[in-house]
């Protein structure tokens, strides 16, 4: 497989060099985040098109005017929501399914909401043929959540929002940790929501841009 400088990629390398040229250097610092980005083959969450570019400082489109993010800003974000092994992980947003499968390498369960039934089956698929047994994925509006499995340890919001969603803090237990991008439709701030005895607590990380979050508790189709 080549990239679009014609040049042939061995894909184990291009993850480690991800790792070493992208993400170290840019402060992401959890061994354990490290460890998954090295393992999970990004370029198997997208088009075959795509392959040769997987590991590039970039995000890239997976259809339905949806992308991948960049790989920095999946390990950023893995690594603000510290997940634990034993925990329980939400989702909203699964996309490729990359993002998902970063978490499934950390946590004891994922579940995660798509609304766009193609890119939910298409990422299920991966999911089954990456023989990742704990992740659940669901067509759904995210913006409500799931509340059949909550609470949640952790929740993790990969598109934009307007504003935090009510449900997803209500589904999200008590010392739990929410990360989502919150902003206008152009450009977002990374926030980091802890609850602690029933109250957010708030941190921001950094700007970024998200496609929009869609739904009941976030933007309208």
């Amino acid at each position: 497989m080549k990239n679009r400088e014609g040049d042939f990629v061995d894909f184990p390398r291009a993850r480690t060099l991800m790792v070493e040229e992208q993400l170290i250097p840019r402060g992401i610092q959890s061994a354990d985040v490290l460890a998954a980005m090295r393992k999970v083959p990004r370029h198997l969450f997208i088009d075959q098109n795509f392959h040769g570019d997987a590991y590039g400082d970039h995000p890239l489109p997976i259809g339905a005017d949806q992308t991948i993010s960049q790989p920095y800003m999946v390990a950023l974000m893995t690594e603000l929501l510290d997940v634990h092994p034993d925990q329980r992980v939400l989702e909203i947003g699964t996309g490729s399914g990359y993002q998902t499968a970063i978490l499934a390498e950390l946590a004891r369960e994922v579940y995660t909401v798509e609304r766009i039934t193609s890119l939910a089956n298409a990422a299920q698929t991966r999911f089954e043929q990456l023989h990742y047994a704990n992740i659940q994925v669901r067509v759904g509006d995210g913006t409500v959540g799931w509340k059949e499995y909550a609470p949640y340890h952790r929740i993790l919001v990969t598109a934009g929002a307007p504003l935090v969603p009510k449900p997803l803090v209500e589904q999200l237990t008590d010392g739990g940790k929410l990360v989502i991008p919150v902003g206008s439709r152009m450009s977002q701030m990374l926030h980091i929501l802890t609850k602690q005895q029933g109250q957010l607590h708030t941190t921001t990380s950094c700007p970024c841009v998200f496609v929009r979050l869609i739904g009941q508790e976030g933007w309208e189709h």
